[in-house]
């Protein structure tokens, strides 16, 4: 069964998704809205190992659906997924959203 996962940062890259992933995910430009991206500085070593910035990208409820963030909603199984949970810095949670196209996606977020 698969799952949609709404990235608006590094795992949009066919880079990071291979390494992730080890393979090229298939992804459709989506919108989240409710939500601002702000910028928050990431202390986790081994996010940082892997050679990632940092200075990452998060997102807050807002609650205003005039605030939108447009990423990519990218399918993958429910292996992949916690893949993508080892992969994101330790601070980090997932939470399910509903994106504009009716998509129902997972999200990172900081906690």
């Amino acid at each position: 069964m698969s799952e949609w996962l709404f990235s608006y940062g590094t795992l949009q890259k066919e880079k990071t998704q291979v390494g992730v992933f080890g393979r090229v995910l298939h992804g459709l430009k989506d919108v989240l809205a409710g939500f601002k991206v702000v910028a928050i500085e990431i202390t986790d070593a081994s996010f940082l190992s892997k050679g990632e910035d940092k200075q990452q990208q998060t997102l807050i409820p807002t609650g205003n659906n005039h605030d939108t963030i447009v990423g990519t909603a990218l399918e993958v199984s429910e292996d992949e997924l916690i893949l993508a949970d080892k992969y994101e810095p330790g601070n980090y949670t997932r939470k399910k959203v509903t994106l504009q196209s009716g998509k129902v996606a997972w999200i990172y977020l900081a906690g």
